[in-house]
């Protein structure tokens, strides 16, 4: 038996659309959902100074929560810190999340896929690796968002998002070429699916939206030992690095069964 918690760690709120995912995988487990909303949003650090951070704020996550997994939804720190971050703390599992572009690859009819992400996931070597690796034979655009997360991050405290600015944030995803259409857009950051039925509204032609979500959640699932959880009366935690969390958020957290 364990009391030992997972830990999930994004840049925001986007990360709460896996925690979803695994609290239906994972019932009996409690679970730390740390926000690094001081931090927020990623795309506008310069690559060295990000991945030190996020080491330095796992040296002391991993020795506040002692978790028995950590999960990293966010696709911009995973893509930046992954490799990094299995060497630095090599007894402990991480689960990164990196853009669904083998699933993709795998699915598409027209042989036009999108990668829609943010810039920083888009500049990554490690993305460009992923398409090299498995859709060579695909036409792979990569689309850098630099509004989607905030604007999702909005939508989720204030329940309001410009649909206008959704649509033009994805337009250049769709992309048609010799009678052929994209057919499936990848949605390479935690945050978008909380806006992808706006998406669906605001698209020109229906498309497969890829969330990896559950995918996540499943390889969490498969590196837990087997122990079984413990029964605790601690609560879901929701950490912000900044501190502060204004009500809005706070009731925000309470609807995913987090105290923050």
């Amino acid at each position: 038996m364990t009391d030992r918690p997972i830990l999930m760690f994004d840049s925001g709120i986007g990360g709460l659309t896996v925690l979803r995912e695994a609290r239906v995988l994972m019932p009996d487990r409690r679970f730390v959902y740390v926000a690094d909303d001081a931090a927020f949003p990623y795309g506008n650090w310069e690559e060295p100074a990000l991945k030190q951070r996020i080491l330095g704020l796992f040296a002391e996550l991993l020795e506040r929560f002692k978790p028995e997994l950590s999960v990293i939804p966010c696709n911009t720190a995973s893509t930046l810190v992954i490799e990094a971050i299995r060497e630095r703390f090599p007894g402990h599992p991480f689960v990164g999340t990196v853009p669904a572009i083998k699933p993709a690859a795998e699915r598409t009819r027209s042989g036009l896929v999108s990668v829609l992400a943010t810039p920083g996931t888009v500049k990554r070597q490690y993305t460009r690796d992923l398409i090299t690796q498995w859709a060579s034979k695909c036409h792979v655009r990569l689309v850098g968002s630099q509004k989607l997360a905030a604007l999702a991050e909005t939508y989720m405290r204030e329940g309001f998002v410009d649909e206008q600015a959704v649509a033009e944030e994805i337009a250049p995803c769709f992309v048609e070429q010799d009678g052929r259409r994209t057919d499936i857009v990848v949605l390479a950051c935690t945050h978008y699916p909380f806006l992808v039925n706006r998406m669906r509204k605001t698209a020109p032609w229906p498309v497969d939206w890829i969330d990896p979500a559950e995918a996540i959640a499943r390889r969490a699932l498969s590196l837990l030992d087997g122990s079984q959880a413990a029964r605790t009366v601690e609560p879901d935690l929701a950490v912000f690095t900044s501190g502060r969390a204004d009500f809005a958020t706070r009731r925000l957290m309470q609807g995913f069964g987090l105290t923050v």
